[in-house]
């Protein structure tokens, strides 16, 4: 075991990791679209697995809930296996009326008010890109698939939206040009630019405050399995 949190050995994670939040996402994608699945990782329950899709060598694992989480897992992958990419695969609430349930969105910049990157190296940035060439290679992925994808930036949000006792989206919606929030988008493009490997981050709009949120689940699932086959086929072609 190289860390308390992950319990592979160096050679079971491939250098391409795909990051659903929840785990048991990780496990259906695993189960539903890679081949020769070994589990490598079950410590916390944050579960790990690591296959092929066509021939190429992939590793799924969740990242959990939240700035944190994702730091610790993101930051351990890059520092200790060697990762080189890591695309997050996730859902977001909508802040504009422009964006419609189960639209795909590449997300360009993360916008947080997180002490996240101060603490972690006296980083005093609030918007963090994402890795352009990894973005190019999405779009182009999508475009020669079909794929319908909406590009912007994303608020990543210390605490989930609707719990907020006063909503007050105007910085990260009028002065970052945010068009949804998330949870960890901004740990992962942090720890990517200091290890100088590279990130990016697929959402899919889940909820929004503008839309009647009655999504079915065949709806919800066919969307999120663009999303996935979206970032696999990406990852075939880097």
């Amino acid at each position: 075991m190289l860390t308390p949190h992950l319990e592979a050995k160096i050679d079971d994670i491939a250098k391409i990791v795909l990051m659903p939040g929840d785990p048991l996402r990780a496990k259906y994608i695993a189960d539903n679209f890679l081949t020769n699945v070994k589990v490598i990782n079950n410590i916390r329950n944050m579960l790990g697995f690591t296959g092929y899709y066509k021939d190429v060598k992939i590793t799924v694992i969740g990242s959990g809930m939240g700035i944190p989480s994702m730091g610790i897992y993101s930051y351990e992958l890059y520092k200790f296996y060697n990762v080189d990419k890591i695309i997050r695969i996730g859902t977001c609430g909508a802040y504009i009326k422009d964006l419609e349930l189960l639209d795909i969105i590449l997300v360009n910049n993360s916008y947080s008010e997180s002490s996240y990157a101060l603490l972690q190296n006296n980083c005093n940035e609030k918007l963090i890109s994402a890795t352009e060439k990894l973005n190019d290679k999405i779009e182009e992925i999508a475009i020669n698939n079909n794929i319908k994808i909406k590009k912007g930036n994303i608020h990543t949000s210390e605490v989930f939206t609707p719990y907020m006792t006063n909503i007050n989206i105007d910085v990260p919606l009028n002065q970052y040009n945010c068009i949804g929030a998330e949870m960890e988008a901004f740990a992962l493009f942090h720890n990517a630019k200091i290890f100088n490997k590279e990130a990016a981050c697929i959402l899919t709009v889940s909820d929004s405050m503008f839309k009647n949120n009655d999504i079915s689940p065949e709806d919800r699932e066919k969307s999120l399995n663009q999303m996935i086959e979206l970032s696999l086929k990406t990852a075939i072609n880097l």
